[in-house]
């Protein structure tokens, strides 16, 4: 893996590419808009766009969907099912159970665990979400910003440091934290993979047509983030890969001396505090897979 450049002048990073006329990743001929880094992103991921194109900002003003390889086709059972319930609190009982049937997760013993092998059999897709309310640097962020550097190729730009230096101390410590939080588990990010596909499900069925969410951050110190592009209060962004939004402004406030507000397209919303309520401890939390992001800065 390439070393990433230093990072003391972000500005000389900027990476620009020609216009590109095609549906979906169209852009305004007289108008360039600063590319996902090459530092910042790997060159595979495990949907159905490259992490240059998906975690850019053309792709944030002009969103597709993404689809995760061989999710949908290898739970099209539970997708039928669910196309025929109207109600969504009924469709997520159906969704919790299924999960709990195809992971074996009341009966280990089929899934190969034993007294011996299963000290971490129960952590499972509800425990990582809680951990990352508690603590988004702590071993369950780290799995799911692995889980989201691996199904999207988009790199972790921070975790509990910044990530700059792939041979560096940071580095190998957020590598040993996701590697910890794998090991011996119950095929941890074949559910995430599940949870996301309906994710994206259920936006489609609650609000069909919907492409972008309105979302906000609170943050302290905005000059320690990376700007790709400087443009007062409407910069752009390097997003570290898995980040948390609120839907209200107002709770955003509590969390820094500065607000960022985004158009977060749909298809990057990881999950939300609406689909299973008391998962996420954040009011209007919604967990987005970053990238570049054009956002609006605001100061309280």
């Amino acid at each position: 893996m390439t070393r990433p450049p230093h990072l003391s002048d972000i500005q000389r990073l900027l990476v620009f590419e020609p216009a590109d006329d095609e549906v979906f990743l169209c852009r305004h001929p007289n108008k360039t808009e600063p590319s996902l880094p090459s530092w910042a992103r790997l060159p595979i991921n495990r949907c159905n766009l490259p992490a240059v194109i998906l975690g850019s900002v053309t792709f944030q003003h002009h969103p597709t969907s993404l689809i995760l390889d061989g999710v949908t086709e290898l739970h099209d059972d539970l997708f039928a099912l669910l196309d025929g319930i109207d109600d969504a609190a009924e469709r997520a009982t159906l969704f919790c159970d299924y999960l709990a049937v195809h992971f074996c997760f009341d009966r280990l013993e089929e899934a190969g665990f034993d007294a011996h092998t299963g000290k971490r059999a129960k952590a499972d897709w509800r425990r990582l979400l809680r951990g990352w309310s508690f603590d988004a640097d702590g071993r369950e962020g780290a799995v799911l910003k692995g889980w989201v550097e691996s199904r999207f190729g988009l790199l972790p730009r921070f975790h509990g440091a910044p990530l700059r230096d792939f041979d560096g101390p940071a580095w190998r410590r957020y590598e040993q934290m996701r590697a910890a939080g794998l090991y011996g588990t119950n095929a941890l990010e074949a559910q995430l993979d599940l949870v996301y596909t309906w994710c994206q499900y259920e936006f489609r069925r609650r609000h069909p047509g919907q492409t972008h969410m309105t979302l906000h951050r609170g943050v302290n110190r905005f000059t320690e983030h990376e700007v790709l592009d400087d443009a007062g209060r409407q910069p752009t962004v390097l997003l570290n890969n898995l980040v948390s939004f609120t839907s209200s402004r107002e709770r955003a406030g509590e969390f820094g001396d500065f607000i960022l507000t985004a158009r977060v397209p749909v298809a990057k919303i990881f999950f939300h505090c609406d689909l299973l309520p008391g998962v996420l401890q954040g009011e209007g939390e919604h967990l987005v897979i970053g990238g570049a992001y054009e956002v609006t800065l605001a100061t309280l």
